[in-house]
């Protein structure tokens, strides 16, 4: 099997049809949607979830997102997130014009999504097992639209992947996401809840033909829950990887999916770093798990979003990951 690299998501600057480019140019064999949130609301992977909701709407209150409790009454903000988006996607329809080989889109997952927005009367929607389902159903029928509109707008990919960011799933689970007040935790949510919700999100993508990841560049990532929900492609931070989450990496990997290992760094390196050092660390990760990469599905990335990071080593990483990806493979 081919090494490949890819990006995570997030980039900095606020160019988009110019970070359509770089994508295009520095990661051939799989180029991904960027989302550069330096552009303001809207255009990070909250702001980006929220405009493909379906039948939810939202407004942007000081405290940050809140759903508006009515359907068919979206706030300006959210009216600007989908506005965004569709022009984003126009612009990637022009630029990818005749391109015909994988291509990945991301989302924010339902329990990062449920850790972040509000419920119209306040606090997080992890406080509400009805607005928790609510969310997870509409964002399921969203992304699905979603895919539909993508696939439409470049007929010519072969292989869409579709990666939902759950950074947030760990926290969740052990109930450490702070109340409204700053004084309290939500209460941790049950692991057949957890993997109910996330189950309906890879589903839609699965049954349009995607394949579903899952991100997270967080430590303790409940890998086991995530595959057992219905992910094909795991991505990860290498950097914080446990001796357990090698175990359900290997696993994975035996079971013909996919590893996507952050590999390169987000952010501006003190040191310079090299394709061949690269190269070097995901072989000995490689060893530790017993797996050779011309028997397994691996993708090169940075270890997680790029906003923090400047243009310059933006570009690089993804170059570091491209080069490296090459030298695996052959």
């Amino acid at each position: 099997m081919s090494v490949v690299a890819t990006g995570i998501g997030s980039l900095p600057g606020t160019d988009f049809a110019e970070s359509v480019k770089v994508v295009l140019d520095e990661l051939p064999d799989l180029p991904h949607l960027p989302e550069l949130p330096a552009r303001g609301v809207g255009a990070d992977m909250v702001g980006r979830a929220l405009a493909i909701l379906d039948g939810l709407d939202a407004d942007l209150q000081p405290a940050g997102w809140r759903l508006t409790g009515s359907a068919g009454s979206p706030g300006v903000d959210q009216r600007r997130a989908r506005s965004l988006l569709a022009q984003d996607l126009d612009v990637l329809e022009e630029l990818a014009d005749g391109y015909t080989g994988a291509f990945k889109i991301q989302v924010a997952g339902p329990w990062t999504l449920a850790a972040t927005v509000e419920r119209p009367r306040g606090d997080r929607l992890l406080a509400d097992h009805g607005a928790r389902r609510e969310l997870a159903q509409a964002l399921a029928e969203g992304v699905r639209t979603h895919l539909r509109d993508v696939r439409r707008r470049l007929p010519g990919v072969e292989a869409l992947i579709v990666q939902v960011d759950e950074a947030a799933l760990d926290a969740v689970l052990n109930a450490r996401i702070p109340t409204a007040s700053g004084y309290g935790r939500h209460r941790s949510i049950d692991l057949p809840e957890a993997s109910q919700a996330l189950q309906w999100v890879l589903e839609a993508i699965a049954d349009e033909g995607a394949e579903p990841w899952v991100h997270s560049c967080a430590a303790a990532t409940p890998w086991d829950l995530v595959r057992g929900a219905g992910a094909k492609g795991l991505a990860v931070d290498m950097a914080q990887l446990t001796a357990r989450d090698l175990d359900h990496l290997a696993a994975a990997l035996e079971a013909d999916e996919t590893v996507a290992l952050g590999a390169v760094p987000s952010l501006d390196p003190e040191d310079r770093l090299s394709d061949k050092q690269v190269t070097e660390q995901v072989l000995r990760w490689l060893d530790m798990v017993g797996l050779d990469p011309h028997e397994v599905s691996l993708a090169i990335t940075p270890s997680c979003g790029m906003a923090g990071a400047s243009v310059a080593w933006s570009r690089r990483a993804m170059a570091l990951a491209r080069t490296s990806a090459g030298s695996l493979s052959g």
